[in-house]
């Protein structure tokens, strides 16, 4: 069988299509990046058009420019940025309001006030997350308020919700399908990982009626059909993004776990059967369901990490290419007590404070852009310290990570990271592994294999970092210093 798998993957900033050899060797790729909206404070909007757009372009020009036909695609696989609420007309299709990014704080107050009813334990006792604008759940609850006449056809059956993924899939299938996967259903703070269903109390919590919900399926399964790019094409797999670079990075046994830095930062580890209900602020999640089989997952979420670099390009001005700040990073005063906070968003695990704002410490006169480099680099390295420690703390035990995603092609923040984790850090020979991960589902679909120990022999270490036990002592050291500058930048 020499069939072709497209990925889709849908990202924050890009879409991008991958295509796949059916032994999973990667082909070629096509992107388009797409606007970034910051209508206000803490506020962070994507045209759900131009989402879309960018998405059918690319897959178009994959399937054009390597000269396939529909009948050479075995299965496309989707995966997709978490938590990024669209609502749209079932009649028309189009989407009631810009899409709002999982980054986005405008429910921060909304968030605060639950959390003040005391029915934060009653969320994670079934979702596995904690109360957050990071969430879905409070956006809809926002775009069902603020959008005039929308809670009224909501109530009639005239809207739908859904993540990208299920966005995606119904522009894919030309409104034949309403689904999404159990991996995203289980970040809206809307689903119910130990039931494996919507939870009835939460949408009454939130008066989100059901009938905007998608049908929930397992990763591998029936999507529907798309029939645009000129025959028919099935879509057998669906993960998020940060799932999927799981499934990618051949995570497969419980207690491993990978890392990936692409605009945020998120570490992912294998807890098998088992929810882990963390004690320090973490998440549980569902990993991947396949064949009636649930794999839970631990999480810690960082909200600014790639992001932070390309503030650095466009924002300030400090560089051409996010490339190029490995070579600026030589430059810098070695002594240099800068530290920052990329609070932009807020921050994410273990802090969870939605009103904090990124903030620099310990400039002097002799400061200059290197040294500013090098502490944001430095500071998600320091938010990864902390994921892991909490992770840690309720029983995980790392012996090495695996990393992925575009600032893992920094050695100087690769080998930063090891420093400071003080375990081996090891990035893959396959960096794609977020469109890996979705190319597995679609070919298991597919019926390229059976099941997820064939993948391991897909998976090999491209290069591996190791602690510098002098310089990590004083990675720790400045570790701490940047502790104290988190707390003075809290506001809740």
């Amino acid at each position: 069988m020499n069939k072709k798998i497209i990925s889709i993957d849908q990202g924050t900033t890009s879409s991008r299509a991958i295509l796949f050899k059916n032994d999973f060797t990667l082909i070629s790729i096509e992107q388009r990046e797409f606007k970034q909206s910051f209508p206000n404070d803490g506020w962070v909007e994507h045209d759900p058009n131009e989402i879309w757009d960018s998405v059918f372009k690319v897959t178009k020009r994959l399937i054009e420019k390597n000269n396939l036909s529909p009948s050479d695609i075995a299965s496309i696989g989707i995966t997709n940025q978490r938590e990024t609420t669209l609502i749209w007309d079932r009649e028309t299709g189009e989407a009631i309001y810009p899409a709002i990014v999982w980054q986005d704080r405008r429910t921060a107050d909304f968030c605060n006030n639950l959390k003040k009813d005391n029915i934060e334990a009653l969320v994670q006792e079934s979702t596995g997350l904690l109360i957050d604008p990071y969430f879905s759940a409070s956006k809809i609850c926002w775009l069902l308020d603020n959008v005039q006449g929308a809670r009224e056809k909501a109530k009639k059956g005239k809207l739908a919700f859904g993540t990208v993924d299920s966005f995606l899939v119904w522009r894919l299938t030309e409104g034949k399908e309403h689904k999404t996967d159990v991996t995203n259903a289980s970040r809206t703070m809307l689903y119910n990982i130990k039931e494996n269903c919507w939870d009835k109390d939460l949408l009454d919590l939130f008066n989100i009626p059901f009938s905007i919900l998608p049908e929930v399926c397992e990763n591998v399964h029936d999507f529907g059909t798309t029939e645009i790019f000129g025959g028919r094409i099935g879509i057998g797999g669906v993960a998020g993004d940060q799932q999927a670079a799981l499934i990618g990075q051949c995570c497969f046994k419980e207690g491993e776990a990978k890392s990936t830095y692409g605009t945020g930062c998120f570490i992912l580890l294998n807890t098998g059967a088992e929810i882990i209900t963390s004690e320090n602020k973490l998440l549980s999640t569902i990993a991947y369901k396949i064949k009636g089989k649930t794999t839970y997952g631990i999480e810690g979420s960082i909200f600014i990490a790639g992001s932070a670099i390309q503030w650095l390009r466009d924002g300030l001005n400090f560089f051409e290419k996010a490339s190029d700040c490995e070579e600026l990073i030589k430059i810098r005063n070695k002594d240099s007590v800068v530290l920052v906070v990329p609070a932009f968003t807020g921050l994410g695990a273990p802090h969870w404070d939605p009103n904090a704002r990124g903030a620099i410490y310990g400039l002097t006169r002799k400061s200059n852009k290197a040294d500013i480099t090098a502490a944001t680099l430095e500071s998600i390295a320091f938010q990864t310290k902390d994921l892991l420690d909490s992770m840690q703390k309720d029983g995980a035990n790392f012996i090495e990570l695996r990393i992925d995603g575009g600032m893992v092609e920094n050695s100087w923040f690769s080998q930063c990271l090891t420093d400071t984790l003080d375990i081996p850090v090891l990035i893959p020979s396959i960096k794609e592994t977020t469109a890996l991960g979705s190319a597995f589902l679609a070919g298991m679909h597919a019926g390229l294999y059976t099941d997820f120990p064939f993948l391991e022999k897909y998976w090999s270490c491209k290069k591996k970092f190791n602690p510098n036990l002098n310089k990590g002592q004083g990675l720790r050291k400045k570790y701490s210093e940047w502790l104290q500058a988190v707390e003075k930048t809290k506001v809740s």
